[in-house]
């Protein structure tokens, strides 16, 4: 028993370490994939286990379908490259002024549309607006990718791991917001504060602003309707309590074809250009997570949570630490996937759990692996050309993540 609990762990922590370093520079989704074939040619975990571990996560590709089908045909009408005119022209010349407006669409996009459409759909536009304004894009990239976590619970609706650690059952919107509009706030104040101040050298100064922004054609103002339409969606989907995958990838799928039967052009070369690796990758994660609950951690977190929970303020405080710096190790997705089910054991107080919760969601921007949103975003540069090593992402998280999560906790716990 103890040597299989071993060999579990080992075989996990190595494909995290995949994941994290890309030996041979191969992509996160090999490493990923394979730390559970090797699970299962092992016999470390039953294949009806895998393949109900995967099973848990297919609201999660059905979203990330919708939204990357959405991202691409957005930039194959070249929305993105209207955005980014319009974000240049609005700059004024200002390379701080800038930041500002990236950082500000960050806040909207993954408050309306999730932190995964953060990564996916604006770090594209983004890019393209650095680009047109001859600007640095590393800081505005990063922006794009901490505010896509900073954000992530203004709204259930925000981020996906929201919706694993509640297991479905989300408080009403009117008690969400007594919870975690200040938390909120303060996220996302200190977040740009302090990567501001970490990235001041590259944002000073001017950048260009007599930028040329072409009219968008009917099928860029397609795309763009359907961007907004997946907004509306996704907003009743949450207030009917209804999982967002479906209407996601529905509304996905008919922008995408909507907007190839007015460009007169195929939806197959779309297809072919969006990053499909992210759903085994994901799916890969799930089975990871699933061969260390088989080692009995869930029962050792619930009932760590349990002794806890005498002491409300310090569990949450503790508890929502601690899966903020634990989701960077075995992603946030599945990480959440864990302190559910033992919230489902341990029925700790509605304090700790807004804990939890705060900590699942901003934990994440101190590694390019905490997220599932750093990793989607990680791909969209990598595609512009662009890269971040994880130790170079991780001296902008911890300068950026660790006061943001103390003053987002310290405000909850301010509420009572």
């Amino acid at each position: 028993m103890l040597l299989t609990t071993g060999a579990t762990w080992g075989i996990c922590a190595a494909a995290t370490a995949g994941v994290i370093a890309r030996p041979f520079r191969w992509p996160e989704a090999i490493w990923a994939t394979l730390g559970a074939a090797a699970l299962l040619a092992f016999g470390l975990l039953p294949f009806g286990a895998a393949w109900a571990a995967v099973g848990k996560g297919t609201d999660v590709y059905l979203f990330l379908i919708g939204m990357m089908l959405l991202s691409e045909t957005a930039r194959r009408q070249g929305l993105f490259d209207w955005v980014a005119a319009t974000a240049a022209g609005h700059a004024r010349a200002s390379t701080p002024r800038l930041f500002l407006l990236v950082y500000a669409a960050g806040v909207v996009t993954t408050t309306f549309l999730s932190n995964d459409a953060t990564a996916v759909v604006l770090t594209p536009a983004v890019y393209a607006a650095a680009r047109k304004a001859k600007a640095d894009p590393l800081p505005l990239l990063f922006a794009c990718a901490l505010v896509a976590n900073a954000a992530s619970f203004v709204l259930p609706i925000s981020n996906p791991a929201n919706l694993v650690l509640y297991g479905g059952r989300m408080p009403p919107l009117g008690e969400w917001f007594a919870s975690f509009a200040l938390p909120s706030v303060a996220a996302i104040v200190v977040t740009f504060l302090t990567l501001r101040r970490v990235e001041r050298a590259r944002i000073t100064g001017t950048c260009e602003s007599a930028v040329t922004r072409a009219p968008l054609d009917a099928g860029g103002k397609a795309a763009l309707a359907g961007i907004v339409a997946t907004a509306a969606v996704l907003l009743i989907a949450s207030a009917r309590d209804v999982e967002l995958g479906l209407p996601t990838c529905i509304a996905g799928v008919a922008t995408t074809l909507a907007v190839c039967l007015i460009a007169r052009r195929s939806p197959i070369s779309i297809t072919r250009d969006v990053s499909w690796s992210v759903l085994p990758l994901v799916a890969g994660l799930f089975v990871l997570v699933e061969a260390l609950v088989h080692t009995g951690v869930i029962g050792h977190v619930a009932a760590w949570l349990a002794s806890l929970s005498a002491q409300p303020v310090r569990a949450a405080l503790t508890a929502g630490t601690a899966l903020a710096f634990g989701s960077n190790l075995v992603n946030n997705l599945p990480a959440g996937l864990v302190a559910s089910t033992a919230v489902a054991q341990a029925h700790p107080p509605r304090l700790v759990v807004d804990a939890l919760l705060i900590g699942v969601d901003l934990g994440p921007n101190l590694s390019i692996t905490g997220s599932l949103a750093t990793i989607l975003w990680l791909q969209a540069i990598r595609r512009e050309g662009e890269d971040v090593g994880f130790m170079r992402f991780l001296k902008v998280g911890a300068v950026t993540m660790i006061p943001a999560l103390a003053a987002a906790l310290a405000t909850r716990l301010a509420l009572g």
